[in-house]
Protein backbone atom coordinates (compact mmCIF):
# COMPACT_ATOMS: atom_id res chain seq x y z
CA UNK A 1 0.00 0.00 0.00
CA UNK A 2 1.39 3.33 -1.05
CA UNK A 3 1.01 6.12 1.51
CA UNK A 4 0.49 9.50 -0.06
CA UNK A 5 0.66 12.87 1.66
CA UNK A 6 -3.10 13.08 1.90
CA UNK A 7 -3.32 9.61 3.47
CA UNK A 8 -0.71 10.54 6.06
CA UNK A 9 -2.52 13.78 6.90
CA UNK A 10 -5.80 11.94 7.32
CA UNK A 11 -4.18 9.38 9.64
CA UNK A 12 -2.58 12.12 11.76
CA UNK A 13 -5.88 14.00 12.05
CA UNK A 14 -7.68 10.78 13.03
CA UNK A 15 -5.08 10.10 15.74
CA UNK A 16 -5.45 13.63 17.12
CA UNK A 17 -9.24 13.31 17.18
CA UNK A 18 -8.97 9.91 18.89
CA UNK A 19 -6.65 11.25 21.60
CA UNK A 20 -8.92 14.24 22.20
CA UNK A 21 -11.91 11.89 22.56
CA UNK A 22 -10.00 9.80 25.10
CA UNK A 23 -9.29 12.94 27.14
CA UNK A 24 -12.95 14.01 26.96
CA UNK A 25 -14.17 10.58 28.07
CA UNK A 26 -11.67 10.68 30.94
CA UNK A 27 -12.94 14.11 32.01
CA UNK A 28 -16.47 12.70 32.19
CA UNK A 29 -15.36 10.50 35.09
CA UNK A 30 -14.15 13.46 37.16
CA UNK A 31 -16.14 15.77 39.43
CA UNK A 32 -15.33 19.40 38.56
CA UNK A 33 -17.00 22.75 37.97
CA UNK A 34 -18.21 23.76 34.53
CA UNK A 35 -15.29 26.17 34.12
CA UNK A 36 -12.82 23.41 34.97
CA UNK A 37 -14.36 21.14 32.33
CA UNK A 38 -14.09 23.92 29.77
CA UNK A 39 -10.49 24.75 30.68
CA UNK A 40 -9.27 21.14 30.67
CA UNK A 41 -11.24 20.39 27.52
CA UNK A 42 -9.71 23.36 25.72
CA UNK A 43 -6.25 22.25 26.83
CA UNK A 44 -6.89 18.80 25.38
CA UNK A 45 -8.10 20.26 22.09
CA UNK A 46 -5.76 23.22 21.60
CA UNK A 47 -2.43 21.61 22.51
CA UNK A 48 -1.87 19.01 19.80
CA UNK A 49 -0.42 15.65 20.83
CA UNK A 50 0.49 16.59 24.42
CA UNK A 51 -2.85 18.08 25.53
CA UNK A 52 -4.76 14.80 26.01
CA UNK A 53 -1.81 13.22 27.82
CA UNK A 54 -1.50 16.23 30.15
CA UNK A 55 -5.21 16.10 30.96
CA UNK A 56 -5.20 12.39 31.79
CA UNK A 57 -1.93 12.41 33.72
CA UNK A 58 -2.83 15.43 35.88
CA UNK A 59 -6.07 13.82 37.25
CA UNK A 60 -8.08 17.07 37.57
CA UNK A 61 -10.92 17.21 40.08
CA UNK A 62 -12.19 14.35 42.20
CA UNK A 63 -13.03 10.91 40.93
CA UNK A 64 -16.74 10.11 40.70
CA UNK A 65 -16.04 6.66 42.09
CA UNK A 66 -15.15 6.61 45.73
CA UNK A 67 -12.19 4.44 46.44
CA UNK A 68 -12.84 1.83 49.00
CA UNK A 69 -9.97 0.42 50.94
CA UNK A 70 -9.87 -3.27 50.32
CA UNK A 71 -8.04 -5.75 52.41
CA UNK A 72 -5.56 -7.82 50.47
CA UNK A 73 -6.73 -11.36 49.91
CA UNK A 74 -3.37 -12.88 50.60
CA UNK A 75 -0.22 -11.66 52.20
CA UNK A 76 2.81 -11.38 50.03
CA UNK A 77 6.13 -9.66 49.69
CA UNK A 78 4.59 -6.48 48.32
CA UNK A 79 2.32 -6.04 51.34
CA UNK A 80 5.36 -5.86 53.60
CA UNK A 81 7.09 -3.27 51.42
Amino acid sequence: MLLTRETMRILIVLCLIGMALLAVFFLRTRRMTLYSYIAWGLLALLVPLLGPFLVILSHPGESLRQRQKRKPRHKGLFVLL
